[in-house]
């Protein structure tokens, strides 16, 4: 029981239909139905009824961030570790946050991010049949990622946020960069025993970095990179490799302002395997591997 993987996030944009226009071309997102302020979207092969929603504001920026839950006994479980902690929540019912939406447990962690717990969303299937299926679909459009991969978030206190996560919701730390006085500077945390679901950098509190999509290969990345410049996508780091986590990804942002990712590689993390630790004078390697280096502009929340 527990939480299972990172389920959705809902995001803001000041042109919903360009915002939409731009995640169905270049991503390859499919589109599951719409409001009048809002679109949900999912990767094809998401069985549930999606895993982003774009939603109409004056600014961009993260909304919510969704984990997905493996029972509806889960609810009450971290409602109960909730209370303890003195962090207050509030429940509600399928259907109430939306179209295809599950039961969910909402509240805004100490990294001022709401955040939520939901069990029973709508599944309405891959793109796939369930006899005999081909590895993907055909007449994918985009860069089409199988799934959504992590979330890669802001906040002023890196080692409270980090606590929260593994005390409260019983995440695993797998790797983390310290600062010449020890505190955390940046921390990758799992549920599903790959290098990180949601990791914590140092910065404004509520702030999104990046969310990342899921590809299966290297050579994926760098079509990637190749559609991006096609569609004149603003490309903002890679291809390139990560220390931290071992993966590959490309940094490119979305017509609003939110930085995407697509990220390939890594590592399977037991639960009992114990963290990497970077010490701040390796930050830019932890960070990019090849390069050696991190830029200030990249240790910010927006373009």
């Amino acid at each position: 029981m527990g939480i299972l993987r990172l389920s959705h996030l809902e995001v803001r944009v000041p042109d919903l239909e360009l915002a939409t226009a731009y995640y169905a071309e270049v991503i390859g997102l499919v589109e599951t139905t719409r409001e009048r302020d809002r679109v949900f979207m999912k990767c094809w092969d998401e069985h549930q009824h999606h895993s982003l929603i774009l939603k109409y504001a004056p600014t961009y920026g993260l909304e919510t961030v969704g984990f997905k839950l493996q029972d509806r006994d889960d609810l009450d479980h971290y409602q109960a570790k909730l209370e303890t902690a003195g962090v207050a929540a509030k429940r509600f019912a399928a259907g109430e946050l939306g179209p295809g939406s599950g039961e969910t447990l909402r509240f805004d962690a100490p990294s001022g991010h709401t955040t939520d717990l939901v069990w029973g969303m709508d599944q309405v299937g891959n793109l796939l049949p369930l006899t005999n299926p081909p590895p993907e679909p055909q007449g994918l459009v985009g860069i089409h990622p199988p799934r959504l991969d992590h979330v890669f978030l802001m906040c002023e206190d890196v080692d409270a946020v980090t606590a929260f996560y593994t005390d409260v919701l019983d995440f695993r730390l797998t790797e983390q960069i310290l600062a010449d006085d020890g505190h955390q500077l940046c921390t990758f945390l799992e549920r599903t025993h790959t290098p990180h679901d949601v990791a914590f950098i140092t910065g404004p509190n509520g702030a999104l970095h990046h969310f990342a999509f899921w590809l299966d290969d290297w050579n994926q990345v760098r079509t990637a990179a190749d559609i991006c410049a096609y569609h004149g996508v603003r490309i903002d780091a890679g291809p390139t490799r990560h220390g931290a986590t071992r993966g590959y990804g490309l940094y490119f942002f979305d017509p609003a302002g939110n930085r995407n990712e697509v990220y390939t590689g890594g590592y399977w993390a037991d639960p009992d395997r114990e963290p990497v630790t970077w010490t701040e004078a390796d930050m830019g390697r932890a960070i990019f591997y090849y390069e050696g280096v991190v830029n200030q502009r990249f240790l910010t929340e927006h373009s």
